[in-house]
């Protein structure tokens, strides 16, 4: 028997909410055309509401077309045809974008979604399971708006190990992804200020600025990344850095220039650097590279990091840590918002870097990755191509730069690629308004299936000539 919960209708009358029930099951197809719905007085005894109830939602839903009546046999789901495919096309269209996407290349350079085979759920849920038995009391208590006391001291730690920064675990405030970290910091800076951020580089966080109706700038690199001189012209007074691995060039930021950009900040009061570290863990080849927070001697830096590239993607924890000066600015302007992490998730990574799961975790990756990385180019190394491309930017992250040396244009090339299952990324993608280099590609290797590597070489061999 159709039944419905009319326990909480909210503001509609009894008839109207169930019209509107009996009308969702219609479109979503849970009630088909030519289906016989119940008789008047039967589905209001199963209900428990009045015949006069059902009728009135009846008549609304024949007004609408929704069903009709046959004299003396009952009410019908009336049959809408084109209507509803329609309907449920438009359905699908709009509901797309939330899907993983397509798969169905052969290789997606443009993809940096990590294996699932690499999150170690085995450790995580044993770690989960111990949380949950071990820390029920803290586990219902609010959680500090920076995050809880645990994982900000587990970070401190781990960053005094591995990238030799000295942090108080009050200065790191924890958050839902590195894009809400970034609305603070806009409603922490002002919004007065000038934002900058590197070109090329990363598209979404310009759109972050924009959708705060902030100024943005975006700044020309030289191959020691951002130029200070171009700091200047622009009048930024806050500028968004990847030195240890720029995002999309592959750019490690000299020291010499490092020292430029401090200097830079420390001359005005309200300018500050923003430090994304977003890859950090992941540098494959010779010792992590210094951060510009931990060589700060005028508390101008502010440190960005994420723990989606070493765990995944869907694990929304990131932190920043704030200068003091800006440290007691937030907690009196800020401290009104919650933490946007979970304490199960906090409880639990903390016990995971507490314990050095993350550390052996991270060692697992960066061997996964090498020999990646190391198979492909062999593999690019040893095929035809191999004479026609220049590597560059292949000692950290997940991807590197790949300049194509031919006559085709840039179109043509990925062109000929996707018509071979090979989907590129241009580097030109990523430029604004300059004029961007010819056939130089953003390869991002994390999700390739490295045993597919000379059937790849091969086929974009054949892309480019």
């Amino acid at each position: 028997m159709l039944t419905y919960n009319l326990m909480h209708t909210g503001s509609d009358p009894l008839y109207e909410y169930l019209c509107k029930s009996i009308k969702n099951d219609i479109i979503h197809g849970t009630l088909k055309p030519g289906d016989k719905l119940p008789s008047k007085r039967v589905f209001a005894e199963n209900l428990g509401v009045s015949v006069i109830t059902v009728e009135n939602a009846y008549a609304q839903l024949i007004a609408q077309g929704y069903i009709y009546s046959i004299p003396k046999r009952g009410y019908y789901i009336a049959d809408f045809g084109s209507i509803m495919t329609e309907k449920k096309q438009s359905f699908v269209k709009e509901m797309a974008p939330l899907t993983g996407g397509d798969t169905s290349y052969f290789a997606d350079f443009s993809s940096n979604q990590t294996s699932s085979d690499l999150f170690p759920f085995t450790i995580w849920s044993k770690v989960v399971r111990e949380i949950l038995s071990d820390s029920r009391v803290q586990l219902m208590k609010n959680s500090p708006c920076g995050g809880i006391s645990a994982l900000r001291s587990s970070i401190a730690m781990f960053l005094k190990d591995f990238r030799g920064m000295t942090v108080q675990p009050e200065q790191i405030i924890i958050g839902a992804g590195t894009e809400y970290l970034y609305g603070l910091l806009i409603q922490l800076l002002g919004r007065e200020q000038t934002y900058a951020v590197e070109n090329p580089g990363y598209s979404r966080l310009e759109k972050i600025y924009r959708s705060f109706r902030v100024p943005c700038a975006w700044i020309p690199l030289d191959e020691g990344g951002v130029c200070v001189s171009n700091l200047e012209d622009a009048g930024v007074d806050i500028v968004h850095v990847t030195p240890s691995h720029q995002y999309p060039t592959g750019i490690v930021m000299p020291i010499s220039r490092r020292y430029e950009l401090l200097g830079w900040a420390a001359r005005e009061e309200g300018r500050y650097i923003i430090e994304d570290d977003y890859d950090s863990e992941l540098r494959l080849s010779g010792q992590p590279i210094p951060t510009l927070q931990s060589i700060d001697l005028s508390e101008k830096v502010i440190y960005l990091n994420t723990f989606t590239k070493t765990l995944c993607s869907t694990v929304r924890i990131s932190y920043m840590i704030l200068p003091p000066g800006l440290l007691s600015r937030f907690y009196e302007n800020l401290s009104f918002y919650s933490c946007t992490v979970s304490n199960f998730e906090q409880y639990t990574l903390a016990r995971f870097i507490e314990e050095g799961k993350f550390e052996i975790h991270v060692n697992r990756l960066r061997r996964h990755y090498r020999r990646k990385r190391d198979v492909l180019l062999e593999a690019l190394q040893k095929s035809r191509l191999g004479d026609m491309v220049s590597i560059s930017g292949e000692k950290a992250g997940l991807h590197f730069l790949m300049t194509v040396h031919t006559d085709l244009p840039e179109s043509a090339v990925m062109e000929r690629a996707k018509s071979r299952g090979i989907k590129l990324a241009a580097l030109s993608g990523y430029y604004h308004g300059e004029r961007p280099p010819e056939n130089v590609y953003v390869m991002h290797y994390s999700s390739i299936d490295v045993d597919r590597a000379n059937e790849i070489m091969k086929r974009l061999y054949k892309s480019c000539t």
